[in-house]
Parts: C-alpha cells; sequence; structure tokens
C-alpha cells in the first residue's frame, strides 16, 4: 500500500495521475498547503523541504518526495510508462527534466505573479506570460511529429499535463498550438487522469 500526500495543485496531481494509471492501491492524506500543513514535524519528517507531494510505499518501506522523482520510481517499480531502451528512456528523462526545470517553475511563477501577488506588476506579469507561451511553441513543436511527447504515453505526459491544464486559470488559450491542443484534449479524456486531477476531493 502506497500512502500519498498531496494537495490540489500540479505537482501534487502528478502523483495522483500516476497512481490511477499503474493501478497502484493507495491511501491519500491531504496536506493543505494553504493553512501550513507542509510546515508541521510530522509532515517535514516525510519530506525536509516542505512541498507536495511525497510517497511513503509500505511495501518497500521508501519515502520518496519530489514529483519527478515519484513518477520515474512508480514507473520502475510497476515497469510502466517509462521506456527500457536506453535512447527512448534518455529521451523521456530529458523532456522530463524539461517540465521540472522550465515548465512548472514558468507556469508556476505566471499563477503567481497573475492570480496571487498582492499587487499587479506587468512586468513580472508579462515576463512570464511570454515565457510560458515560449514553451507552448516547444511543447507544440514536439508534438507535430508525435501522438505524445516521446512518441507513447509515458510519464513525460503525466507530468506536463496538470501544468498545461491551468491553462484557463491563467487566462490564455490554446488554439494558437493546434498539436498541443490536440494532445491537450487527448489526455484529459483519459479515465485514470480524470480520477487523478480530482484527488484529493
Amino acid at each position: 500500500m502506497i500512502d500519498l500526500y498531496t494537495f490540489t495543485t500540479p505537482n501534487g496531481r502528478k502523483a495522483s495521475i500516476m497512481l490511477e494509471e499503474v493501478e497502484l492501491p493507495y491511501t491519500v492524506h491531504t496536506i493543505n498547503i494553504t493553512k501550513g500543513d507542509q510546515f508541521t514535524p510530522d509532515y517535514v519528517a516525510i519530506n525536509p523541504n516542505s512541498k507536495i507531494p511525497a510517497i511513503v510505499d509500505h511495501d518497500t518501506n521508501l519515502t520518496i518526495f519530489e514529483s519527478g522523482a515519484i513518477l520515474i520510481y512508480l514507473a520502475e517499480k510497476t515497469g510502466k510508462l517509462m521506456p527500457t531502451d536506453p535512447e527512448q528512456r534518455f529521451q523521456v528523462l530529458e523532456w522530463l527534466m524539461f517540465q521540472m526545470a522550465s515548465v512548472g517553475p514558468m507556469f508556476g511563477q505566471l499563477n503567481h505573479f497573475k492570480r496571487f501577488a498582492p499587487e499587479k506588476i506587468p512586468y513580472a506579469i508579462d515576463r512570464y506570460e511570454k515565457e510560458t507561451l515560449r514553451l507552448y511553441g516547444v511543447l507544440d513543436h514536439q508534438l507535430a511529429a508525435n501522438e505524445f511527447i516521446c512518441g507513447d504515453y509515458s510519464i513525460v505526459d503525466i507530468a506536463t499535463f496538470p501544468w498545461v491544464a491551468a491553462y484557463p486559470f491563467q487566462e490564455l488559450t490554446l488554439d494558437n498550438h493546434p498539436n498541443l491542443k490536440r494532445w491537450f484534449e487527448t489526455i484529459e479524456q483519459r479515465p485514470a487522469v480524470i480520477k487523478g486531477m480530482a484527488v484529493p476531493s
């Protein structure tokens, strides 16, 4: 059994989507980051960085934090959604790092400055919106020749989807990136994605 510590953020939803896709049983523990649950001593013992998600796998007695590490761990545990061919495997890892280093941080900064910052700073909003749209273009170009980001559906798509799903919240559109829009509309219909995106309820 796996304990999932999560909240309703793109990073949290990566883990729940993955658990649904690989069909592993899990128990949800809601860490309400708006109330500071992530800073409690019990949770810091699980994730010293006080972020979500994190998992505890009672089958292996392993605790894993950082969403990318969780995706890799669950892929290797189940033998699903991660290629074993070295070239394909490293392509998946490249694009996973792209999501972790670029998509997540840049989209997240746009979310913050556009929707949460106490002061609207036009320079910051413009900077992160332009970078988000640039990253849309990178993904759109990659998806012009691939059904999914690395050809077959993989942990990269799971990692990227919840962040792209924030586009209405960011007051953006996918209409100018048809390959990205087609990819998004395909993935949002997957039963595991529908279930994972609703965690925690």
